[in-house]
């Protein structure tokens, strides 16, 4: 009988031996970045964390069910496999602890980062429907982008602690990487996304040049494209209004196998007969992604993005047209085509657990084809009255790219410290061709009626050879637990060689361009708890002059010297703070952003644009974001600035503009929501909006001669938008409706004032419209 009991006994101890397994895994975020200390508990509490890689190990029964946790974020339950377990956790409300890439392109918490950033979450793009970027980066505190679905397409004007403008003053990335290269009008950037593939928007505000280089200024905009979840995943969209949009969207991923996950996402857009005449346009965007993960230490990610864009140019509305309601365009053959083609190629490897480099290649193949409504001249004779002729011109621009980034991060174990060091060099050859036309004219109308191409009549025509490189350092130190003291630096070196391909009939003499600059950064983070903190930093940031602004300038002569244009250069002084627990919200940032040889646009007597630098600039103003939980159902939220923008020292023929306020700058901006979700009605939500733009000068203050002995300002009074939009999910089904300015008030999203005409222009606004979708997900 002892020995019957001694074998069960050891048959026993060998059965629950057998039983035990050793699982792996990794834990991952949204964006498929590695958590770091991550927690993952059995049923029976045993358990183990992730290394700085997402990695774990754990050794449990079979079938044995975990629960994984992470600061930020949801927990997740889940039966681990004998495969490796990729574990992907969504994020919480825990805006602090929020894992942030884009102040260094390596993973931080928000309440590490001494800077005014902004995330807006792949439940949050989810929850908007939005349709267009605009209606997703308004949501930042002092960000307002600014676009007509009426008049005009994804063409956008922009403010981020500065005037509303085109001007190159926001680097737009796309994780982690320029879309555009520098000096190429990187405004047009958004035109060449892939909205559908967006899974986070990240906007880090005020100047980047230490990390990102140059056009950092007002803010960046970090894309972060979706990545392919475990699973095969997809979903198909249908979208429209009745200002003539329609759009079309598919997605699909999967992650099934161990070491190989694919993304796809692709969107139709095109508009016909909207409410402004001549303003149709189309778009086809389409991306395609892959992950390989080689080993737990070497990862490879490839990702392709093709952009087909066409539309037309409406131009702008005079003063009576915008007031009487006259949407009759004056443009019938005015257009943009644009094609770009963009590939990155990412290797992540991990040396260990404190040692990670990043290798990184972009090939770039962009051109763009214009007839530019903003170059049509119309003639009048000594009457001011129509002549029936005018001249425009056509242009094409093209580049292709060759980019290279290296960067390397090191985690000490020293007082929480760590050094993130770089490379990078950005070959960009440029080709850009512009030749006069003429233009038929209808003397009663205004309306340009058609145009011929004059052989060889060329504006300009050369290559430029764009050269960028640069080399950066980042080091972070935490000389007590609640504080982040956080030092860049960056040198950066252009080299714009330009050859004028028709000397003596156009353009400027064949000329070599350098520019340099080095960029620092300081700043430092105090966090009272996990819910609360206080920040300050220095940052400079530079913008080198676009191609266009030298080469095209109608200062030079045919053959002369290139216009003596500076790199314009800013230092930011910033403090803010930020604050969260489950009823409040808050986040604010009080700044001064001081200017010098700021680029701005003027007109010559000849009614031809040239640039100039405008000596010192100073902006200054708050920006605060509130949000409420009034009730489980019920928030409330505010984000808003308040700024005050002004030229320091400013001549312009001979006028002294100093000490007065800047142009197209509204000192108030602001967007309020009220959010409802019913508890009896799950799945449902409804918001109102209200967009605030306050009162601004269109003109140099003073400029308008009345011709009685006095001057006075022309002025843009501002707007007040109000918005509604409802959604609903049902199964895989989502569809939702909105309500554009539902008051149907005249508004402009940009008002400049012509001084040809004596009287301002206008890009319309939203009339009254709705708009629909419907999407299914699988």
């Amino acid at each position: 009988m002892k020995k019957i009991s001694t074998l069960l006994l050891v048959l026993a101890i060998s059965s629950l031996t057998y039983a035990q397994n050793t699982y792996k895994g990794k834990v991952v975020g949204e964006n498929n970045e590695a958590l770091y200390g991550a927690t993952i508990i059995s049923t029976t509490k045993k358990g183990t964390s992730t290394n700085k890689k997402g990695d774990f190990s754990i050794t449990l029964k079979d079938n044995s069910e975990v629960t994984v946790s992470y600061i930020g974020y949801k927990d997740a339950s889940i039966i681990l496999t004998s495969e490796l377990n990729v574990i992907q956790l969504q994020t919480s409300e825990e805006s602090l602890e929020e894992v942030v890439i884009s102040a260094s392109r390596e993973q931080q918490k928000r309440k590490e980062v001494p800077a005014a950033i902004s995330v807006i979450s792949a439940q949050n793009i989810k929850e908007t429907k939005p349709f267009g970027i605009e209606q997703i980066v308004n949501q930042v505190p002092g960000v307002f982008m600014a676009t007509s679905k009426a008049s005009s397409n994804e063409v956008h004007f922009m403010s981020v602690r500065s005037p509303i403008s085109t001007k190159s003053l926001f680097l737009y990335v796309e994780d982690g990487l320029p879309i555009r290269p520098t000096a190429v009008f990187n405004h047009n950037a958004l035109l060449e996304m892939n909205n559908t593939s967006f899974e986070r928007v990240e906007v880090l505000k005020g100047p980047a040049s230490s990390i990102y280089g140059s056009e950092s200024i007002g803010g960046s905009f970090n894309f972060l494209t979706k990545n392919p979840k475990p699973g095969l995943h997809g979903s198909i969209g249908f979208q429209a209004n009745d200002m003539g949009v329609k759009k079309y969207e598919a997605e699909i991923s999967n992650h099934n196998s161990k070491n190989f996950g694919f993304y796809v996402g692709t969107h139709y857009i095109f508009r016909e007969n909207g409410p402004i005449e001549h303003s149709d346009y189309e778009k086809f965007a389409i991306t395609f992604k892959t992950i390989n993960d080689f080993s737990e230490t070497l990862k490879w990610t490839n990702a392709i993005t093709l952009v087909d864009f066409r539309t037309d140019m409406t131009g702008s509305l005079s003063e009576s047209d915008y007031l009487g309601g006259n949407y009759e365009s004056d443009q019938t053959f005015t257009e943009r085509v644009a094609l770009a083609f963009r590939y990155r190629s990412t290797l992540d490897k991990y040396w260990n657990d404190n040692n990670k480099t990043s290798f990184n290649f972009i090939y770039r193949d962009n051109r763009m084809d214009q007839i530019p409504s903003y170059r049509v001249r119309q003639f009048r004779d000594d009457n001011r009255q129509l002549t029936g002729f005018a001249s425009g011109e056509t242009n094409s621009d093209q580049f292709v790219s060759y980019v290279g980034l290296i960067q390397h991060k090191i985690d000490f174990n020293f007082l929480n410290s760590s050094l993130i060091v770089g490379g990078f060099a950005d070959l960009s050859p440029q080709d850009y061709v512009a030749e006069n036309i003429s233009i038929t004219v209808d003397p009663t109308t205004g309306q340009n009626l058609s145009y011929s191409k004059n052989s060889n009549d060329y504006i300009l025509n050369y290559e430029a050879d764009i050269l960028n490189y640069a080399g950066y350092f980042q080091y972070e130190i935490s000389p007590i637990k609640d504080l982040k003291i956080t030092a860049a630096l960056r040198y950066d070196k252009f080299t714009y060689d330009y050859n004028n391909r028709i000397d003596g009939q156009a353009g400027a003499q064949d000329t070599k361009s350098e520019y340099n600059n080095i960029s620092p950064k300081l700043g430092a983070n105090f966090n009272f708890s996990n819910t609360g903190g206080i920040y300050a930093n220095y940052s400079n940031g530079f913008t080198p002059p676009q191609t266009s602004d030298l080469y095209r300038n109608s200062l030079v002569d045919i053959g002369g010297e290139i216009f003596d244009l500076k790199p314009s250069d800013y230092n930011n002084y910033e403090v803010g703070g930020y604050f969260k627990n489950n009823t409040w919200k808050l986040d604010a940032a009080l700044y001064i952003l001081k200017g010098k040889n700021t680029l701005i646009t003027l007109r010559d007597p000849n009614d031809l644009f040239y640039n100039a630098n405008a000596g010192k600039t100073r902006s200054m103003g708050i920006e605060y974001g509130i949000t409420f939980n009034a009730t489980k159902e019920i928030t409330l939220s505010y984000n808003g600035s308040y700024t005050n923008h002004k030229y320091i020292s400013f001549f312009e023929r001979g006028t002294d503009y100093s000490n007065t306020p800047m142009e197209t700058a509204p000192k108030l901006l602001g967007m309020s929501t009220i959010t409802y979700k019913p508890s009896y009605f799950k799945n449902f939500k409804i918001a109102a909006e209200h967009e605030l733009v306050g009162k601004y000068n269109t003109s140099f203050e003073g400029q308008i001669d009345n011709q009685d002995g006095t001057f006075s300002t022309a002025t843009y009074d501002g707007h007040n938008i109000i918005n509604l939009k409802a959604t609903y999910g049902y199964k895989k089904f989502e569809i939702w409706a909105h309500a554009l300015n539902i008051f149907d008030d005249l508004y402009s999203v940009r008002a400049s004032y012509n001084r040809f005409r004596g009287e301002n222009s206008y890009i319309i606004g939203n009339p009254r419209a709705f708009h629909g979708g419907i999407k299914y997900s699988f």
